[in-house]
């Protein structure tokens, strides 16, 4: 059996922004403090290597939705893949989501998207942003470089639809102190690369070496539960695969476990689907806290 969620607190506005003063000042003390180890060095020319490619759609149809925080959306997008794009990570450094992107603003020309508080969703300046970091993410765990911090809303909002990865696949974010933090423990230099197209997010992930091992993600231990308050719960584990070029299991590692409120009625049909898509199935989220 697993452990029970608690049910969700509701804090005041007033202890809300205290708590987003506070860890925000520590997170910013801790990009000063360790400015040097944090990666800033781009270059336009492509490392000759790829380790992993991957794309996600941009516009996605959700039940009660409007389409218009879709398209605005991809204006965040646009903006916010110009900051990381061409990012080197040089062996010990850190690549950090927040750090290169900075504080979403209409100043910088970010505009109202879709954003998640508290479970149900609304609009906010910047919204839709970690459909960047689910890419990232995903990326990142099919390659040697290490994720040292990550976040997942503590919600699971919409019904499985079309579902292509694992729940619990992306990486949410919320400035600045919900980050996405990648390390490169490699003797190599690593390349990010993202691109916004006509259709879709597009990623790819390139070094100085060949890859020496392929990677696959599988999930374990799968289940949801009815909770004591009454609601329900779902929990699942990522495990990352390392094979050898000739396919041999050289290793396998638990690098995530999920648990989240559901907001929705388990075991739901397709026709009773609160959504005709689920945006983080497949690392396509428009979620953004």
């Amino acid at each position: 059996m697993l452990e029970p969620v608690q049910q969700p607190l509701h804090r005041s506005p007033l202890r809300r922004k205290c708590g987003m003063l506070y860890y925000g000042a520590l997170r910013k003390l801790l990009w000063l403090r360790k400015r040097k180890l944090f990666a800033k060095t781009r270059t336009e020319k492509d490392l000759p290597y790829v380790h992993y490619q991957h794309r996600t759609i941009l516009l996605r149809r959700l039940k009660d939705v409007d389409m218009w925080l879709q398209y605005n959306k991809i204006t965040n997008l646009k903006i916010a893949a110009a900051c990381i794009h061409n990012i080197m990570i040089r062996p010990g450094e850190v690549f950090s989501y927040w750090y290169l992107i900075g504080k979403p603003t209409r100043r910088k020309g970010y505009v109202e998207g879709m954003i998640l508080r508290d479970g149900k969703c609304c609009s906010g300046v910047g919204g839709g942003l970690c459909q960047l970091s689910n890419l990232l993410f995903w990326m990142t765990v099919h390659t040697p470089l290490m994720v040292v911090e990550r976040h997942r809303h503590g919600y699971d909002v919409f019904p499985d639809s079309n579902r292509t990865q694992p729940f619990g696949s992306g990486a949410t974010c919320f400035y600045p102190h919900g980050d996405l933090m990648i390390y490169n423990p490699t003797q190599e230099t690593f390349q990010i690369r993202v691109a916004v197209g006509e259709k879709y997010l597009m990623g790819e992930i390139r070094s100085t070496a060949a890859p020496a091992c392929r990677y696959e993600i599988e999930e374990r231990c799968h289940t949801m539960q009815s909770e004591f308050w009454g609601g329900y719960s779902r929990h699942n584990e990522l495990w990352q695969l390392q094979y050898d070029l000739d396919g041999n299991l050289l290793s396998e590692s638990c690098i995530v476990k999920n648990s989240a409120i559901m907001m929705y009625e388990p075991f739901l049909t397709d026709s009773g689907s609160a959504a005709t898509d689920t945006p983080d199935a497949d690392g396509e989220s428009s979620q953004k806290m």
